[in-house]
């Protein structure tokens, strides 16, 4: 998808909710080498163990095809973390990529038990196709749940994805219980349907069967367009004042 990017809004939409994580008192900051990403996540006792997808031991990412986000409260210590990466999916779909299992391993042959399998049954996914952004990962320390960090989170990757890829698709894979408690509303994802990954992974010990949600390329674009408007237009009325 050859679509420019408009530098000013990116920056006063990750500008605003960067400002917003701030305020709830918890520095954001980037990073890209997944080594560093993996002994980290390790290191929090209360998190899931990452996904394949994003252990270069299992699924190197390339340079420039991925990245993450972390959160230090105001005692340097993690309060949240997320990753992304870019999927090339030009010759194929999202549900094929699961189903082959080459969402999770750069290599099935080499690095999956045999007895590995994931379903997707989602209708949408098999029409997920060329530039994916796959946004997964998500842990927020229990001190700031309820505080609206959900929406921060997901704003600022898909901020960052779409000034670093322009992608066609950004889609996740989520756990029921955040649709019937409202979690998933707070993280503004646009479409979502079961059946996204009916998974298990044996020598992971996971076992899920998570909803597909995912947003397009132009919801994409309004999003981040609409809400850099909305802030500049705002800073102008607080100078006019």
């Amino acid at each position: 998808m050859n679509v420019l990017v408009n530098p000013l809004n990116v920056s006063r939409f990750l500008r605003a909710y960067d400002d917003s994580a701030a305020q709830k008192g918890i520095e954001l900051s980037i990073g890209f080498d997944f080594h560093e990403y993996v002994s980290i996540t390790q290191g929090l006792p209360t998190k899931k163990p990452t996904y394949p997808n994003f252990r270069p031991d299992r699924s190197p990412i390339e340079s420039g095809e991925g990245y993450w986000m972390i959160g230090l409260d105001k005692n340097k210590e993690v309060a949240l973390v997320e990753a992304a990466r870019l999927y090339d999916l030009s010759h194929s779909n999202f549900a094929e990529h699961l189903e082959s299992l080459k969402a999770f391993y750069a290599d099935p042959t080499v690095h999956a038990h045999p007895q590995d399998r994931c379903a997707c049954t989602a209708p949408s996914a098999k029409k997920i196709t060329g530039r994916v952004a796959y946004h997964g990962d998500f842990w927020l320390r229990k001190d700031f749940r309820g505080q609206g960090m959900p929406e921060i989170m997901a704003a600022v990757l898909r901020g960052v994805s779409f000034a670093m890829w322009t992608p066609d698709f950004v889609v996740g894979l989520a756990e029921r219980w955040l649709l019937d408690k409202g979690v998933l509303a707070q993280y503004g994802h646009t479409h979502h349907e079961p059946g996204g990954s009916i998974l298990h992974l044996v020598e992971e010990d996971i076992m899920d069967d998570d909803l597909l949600v995912w947003l397009t390329a132009g919801e994409l674009r309004s999003l981040v367009d609409r809400s850099a408007k909305n802030e500049l237009s705002s800073t102008l009325r607080v100078s006019s004042a």
